[in-house]
């Protein structure tokens, strides 16, 4: 409650009937539940990198330090604090690291804003129940460069899958060449024992494979041995 002759009270007056003297006395209103508040922020990384992030923030003002706030903030205390220590505290951590490191450890970049806006934020008397990073972009270079990686990893994985390739086309024609070799041995081995005996086994399977191809097409003729023309036999 702001008095005329005395100031701004330090009793706080919560919700209910309440009186006070007019024209002397005026109510200020505060909010006191939770609102969120989307803070973005550009920064640079260890490694001399440029990073966008916006951090959402779900505050809300302390009760007791409500006079304290209205006296040295006012009403917009929000926007008057909450973007100065949010780039402040992020500022600082994302120097500590790297971009990449950015990505993998954000669980613990995140811990750590946590903890340091939280204690910044309680300076001004504003309680943050939650905070999020939303948002993580890094700067063009960083991103074309991490395209590029991307791409000779893919062609890196395509020559070693073509390399295993080739490698298995070779062991299988090894794998063949033995078995021809190994199949010729066993030939000679088996000529060497059974002699011509064996070719001319071979060569009458061969004549009865031959003879049955041969009887069972229509368009052979069979004619009797020593006569040169062609009989027409009845149907």
């Amino acid at each position: 409650i702001f008095d005329r002759f005395r100031g701004v009270q330090q009793d706080i007056v919560g919700e209910g009937t309440h009186f006070m003297i007019p024209v002397v006395q005026t109510p200020i209103i505060f909010d006191i539940r939770a609102r969120p508040k989307n803070v973005p922020t550009v920064t640079g990384s260890k490694d001399l990198q440029n990073v966008n992030i916006t951090l959402r923030v779900l505050y809300r003002p302390l009760p007791t330090a409500l006079p304290n706030i209205y006296t040295t903030l006012g009403l917009d205390y929000d926007d008057r604090v909450l973007p100065s220590i949010t780039n402040e505290v992020l500022k600082a951590i994302v120097a500590e690291f790297d971009a990449s490191e950015l990505i993998t450890q954000r669980e613990i970049v995140s811990s750590r804003v946590n903890t340091e806006l939280t204690k910044r934020a309680q300076q001004f008397g504003l309680i943050l129940d939650d905070i999020s990073i939303t948002h993580l972009t890094f700067g063009r270079e960083f991103t074309a460069a991490v395209e590029l990686k991307q791409v000779a990893q893919q062609e890196a994985e395509k020559a070693r899958f073509l390399v295993e390739k080739e490698e298995q086309i070779k062991t299988a024609s090894i794998i063949s060449a033995e078995g021809d070799t190994e199949a010729a041995s066993l030939l000679a081995t088996a000529f060497n024992k059974a002699g011509e005996g064996y070719i001319e086994l071979r060569r009458i399977e061969t004549a009865e494979e031959v003879a049955t191809s041969l009887s069972q097409s229509r368009n052979v003729v069979y004619l009797p041995h020593g006569q040169q023309t062609l009989l027409s036999l009845p149907q």
